[in-house]
């Protein structure tokens, strides 16, 4: 699932308390963070959310310079930038951010462990722990936005997800590519109106080029992210504002029904992009038309002047056309496809 779609925007002003941060000793370099950036992101972890320009001041060096370390950490997945205007971050949980980059770079491992268990103390400063209740409740949007990326970070064999509108988006997040790369599968469900989405859509291609097993299916009405079964993250709502919950569910029956209605999801939806065997006819064309405005055979024959045998064979033409099973499946490539 392209990683960024559930990080949403906030607005607002925030009481920034002083906190004195400690210069890092460089044990964050061998996983390619330099002393600089450790320095942005340790600021950045006390603050939760930052534009460049709010940070400077604490780190007495030029904004161009804070701009640039943070363009970094967002590329490591240890930031992400939030929607809105201004470009303004928000720190990832570097206990799996780092745990992250430790799987991908195994230099100097035990000092990076080392630095991870020490952000880790910074963040757990800024948000308190977590609960170990089978449901959590996360408030708010960039809270929903770290935890949706912490759970892609920890996942190690299978993301399945479902996606759709809507988004409030500010850039791409390369934690879903990270993952690909070190062989985690990913199985997302689109809704037709996020394949249709002037920025997701182009995003949706590119991940699919990753590595990213899509299917579209009409009438998706939920997000979803469930990282190796274990784990699930489902908005209570598709409100982008405060006021925005998600519940985090770990093992329990839920979860296994999560599980279930995700597979089901799987299986009514349509391969993405299946390529099309044969040419489109007119009577083709003319046909899908129909059914997709839901007339019975019997109208459907009349109206083109066939036989009920005739229109059930171009039927079945159809079916093998676009690699469907029902009249309903082939009606919804055909729309994607742009052939109505």
């Amino acid at each position: 699932m392209a990683a960024h779609r559930f990080l949403l925007a906030r607005s607002g002003q925030w009481l920034i308390c002083a906190i004195i941060i400690p210069v890092g000793d460089e044990k964050l370099k061998a996983a390619g963070i330099g002393t600089f950036d450790e320095r942005v992101y340790r600021v950045l972890l006390t603050r939760r959310s930052a534009t460049a320009a709010e940070l400077t001041p604490d780190l007495g060096d030029s904004q161009a310079r804070v701009t640039k370390a943070l363009g970094r950490l967002h590329d490591l997945g240890l930031v992400g930038q939030l929607a809105g205007e201004g470009k303004r971050f928000s720190a990832i949980d570097p206990a799996s951010g780092v745990e992250a980059l430790v799987r991908d770079q195994e230099r100097a491992l035990e000092l990076v462990r080392v630095a991870a268990r020490e952000l880790g103390e910074l963040y757990r400063h800024g948000a308190g722990g977590r609960q170990g209740d089978e449901i959590e409740i996360v408030h708010g949007p960039e809270a929903l936005g770290r935890r949706f990326v912490q759970l892609q970070q920890e996942t190690t064999e299978e993301f399945m997800a479902l996606d759709r509108p809507p988004y409030v988006l500010a850039t791409e997040n390369p934690v879903e590519e990270r993952a690909l790369d070190r062989g985690v599968r990913y199985r997302v469900v689109y809704s037709p109106e996020a394949l249709a989405h002037p920025i997701v859509g182009k995003d949706i291609k590119r991940l699919v080029r990753a590595g990213e097993d899509a299917r579209m299916l009409t009438g998706v009405r939920v997000k979803l992210a469930i990282a190796d079964r274990s784990t699930a993250l489902l908005p209570l709502s598709l409100d982008v504002g405060d006021g925005l919950r998600a519940a985090i569910i770990h093992q329990s029956t839920l979860l296994d029904a999560l599980v279930d209605y995700w597979e089901l999801c799987w299986q009514q939806a349509i391969p993405f992009g299946a390529e099309v065997s044969g040419e489109l006819t007119e009577d083709d064309r003319a046909l899908l038309t129909l059914l997709v405005a839901g007339l019975k055979d019997d109208a459907i024959a009349r109206q083109l002047g066939w036989s009920l045998r005739t229109m059930r064979r171009r039927v079945h033409r159809l079916h093998e056309l676009t690699g469907t099973s029902n009249r309903f499946q082939a009606g919804a490539v055909a729309m994607r496809r742009g052939w109505l």
